[in-house]
């Protein structure tokens, strides 16, 4: 009996020792818990804290890099703050007379008054700006440029610009036309949310600004690198074309600009690209019709002559039909439209008149005045420069004179009274041709 209660009493206190150790290791795990519970707490705090010191760190930098490109911007147009303050005031006879004074111009020189005289005495000065010009320009590219601003390139283009202006106002005062033809606000590009006007003139690398405002409108890069849609359809989704009273309104807030070209260079271009051979579909019926009309039938009587002549109309065929054209007085496609009467330099006051000779220091000192350049400087896709950049330029330039060589005399000086004026209001030299053309063509 007694081993019998020693054994119950053992098992009694079996199960008291195991009721104590359970209280105590449930003790033990309450406890634990609870001073977990600051290290979850400290860690979710951690990890909040981290996740908004990161946020600052990215809204710091993103106003940082705004605050440079605002600070770019401001710098950009207080340097031009000359050029929009003054020469976009409207003339006396809303804006289709006078240039208005500009930081282009000489303060304190009156522009109508002085222009020969001011011209003449600028000469010997001018000239070693334009010789500087030409060595800057050479080891200087800027289709795609550097980040980089040349204050001699600057002083040579606005020298340049000042003096285009000047010939081109004085030619207008010379033959006057000025205000004769009324504006063509329909061919204009205008962003005024940038600030730029651009009379559009077709073969005057005029591939590359179409690039430049559908950049301004928005376009990806990458979407118009592949895209089919044909560049100027893009552009006037984003830039319709303004009435003649939105131009005259816009003109007076922004940096008004066309880019020009030799005419005849512009021509031989246009020749090649639409008509010669008949390449362009779109112009294979106009070709047709020249040929049918102005191609040469043998006279009767005479010997026949084994003569192969191209698909498409010669040269020559094509400048005849631009004078049978003028003198019925019909209207001129883009491509070959003189620009004294397709962008009416005499009627509008334009800021800067660009060259295709200068064409990518003239487009940087654009590009710089409207305070444009995180926007489009160094943007131009190498993949597609030769297309966007019309780099055949130069091979025109080379080709010109064979292709004049196909005509006489009297044919030229009948497609100079169509060009001589664009010659004379942008400064180009035309009586060079006269050593290329030959002094008579046989007919027949």
């Amino acid at each position: 009996m007694a081993s019998h209660g020693q054994q119950q009493k053992s098992y009694q206190q079996y199960h008291q020792n195991r009721h104590h150790h359970q209280y105590h290791y449930q003790q033990h795990q309450k406890k634990r818990k609870m001073n977990l519970m600051p290290i979850k707490l400290n860690r979710r705090r951690f990890y909040l804290c981290l996740k908004v010191m990161l946020l600052f760190v990215v809204f710091g930098l993103y106003f940082v890099l705004l605050l440079r490109e605002s600070m770019t911007a401001f710098s950009s147009n207080r340097m031009k703050a000359g050029v929009k303050s003054e020469a976009h005031k409207p003339p006396a006879e809303g804006r289709l007379a006078r240039p208005a004074k500009s930081a282009l111009h000489h303060k304190h020189h009156n522009h109508w008054a002085v222009a020969s005289q001011h011209a003449s005495s600028r000469e010997s000065a001018d000239s070693d700006q334009k010789q500087l010009a030409v060595a800057i320009a050479e080891n200087h590219s800027t289709l795609n440029p550097v980040y980089e601003y040349s204050e001699e390139l600057n002083a040579a283009a606005e020298a340049d610009f000042n003096e285009r202006r000047s010939v081109l106002w004085n030619v207008c005062a010379d033959h006057r036309i000025i205000g004769k033809y009324p504006p063509n606000a329909w061919e204009f590009f205008i962003s005024p949310g940038h600030g730029l006007a651009w009379c559009n003139i077709f073969k005057a690398a005029s591939s590359t600004w179409m690039y430049y405002f559908n950049l301004l409108g928005g376009y990806d890069i990458r979407f118009l690198q592949r895209t089919r849609s044909s560049p100027i359809d893009l552009a006037r989704k984003r830039f319709p074309r303004p009435s003649t009273a939105e131009l005259n309104d816009y003109l007076s807030n922004t940096i008004s600009f066309l880019i020009v070209r030799e005419p005849f260079e512009r021509l031989v271009s246009a020749y090649r690209n639409k008509l010669e051979g008949c390449r362009n579909k779109y112009y294979k019926l106009l070709g047709e019709q020249i040929v049918k009309r102005f191609r040469k039938k043998p006279k009767e009587g005479s010997k026949p002559v084994s003569r192969k002549y191209p698909k498409g109309p010669t040269f020559r065929e094509f400048l005849e039909f631009l004078v049978a054209h003028y003198k019925s007085g019909g209207r001129f496609d883009e491509h070959w439209s003189p620009v004294y009467s397709f962008c009416t330099p005499c009627s509008i006051n334009f800021t800067l008149i660009a060259k295709v000779e200068t064409f990518q220091r003239d487009s940087e000192y654009i590009i710089r005045q409207a305070g444009l350049e995180t926007l489009l400087l160094n943007k131009l896709p190498r993949s597609r420069m030769r297309t966007i950049t019309n780099r055949a330029a130069s091979n025109t330039r080379n080709l010109t004179p064979r292709y004049f060589s196909q005509i006489d005399e009297r044919l030229l000086t009948e497609v100079l009274e169509i060009y001589q004026l664009d010659f004379e209001l942008f400064g180009y030299n035309s009586t060079k041709y006269y050593s290329y053309v030959q002094d008579s063509i046989e007919e027949g």
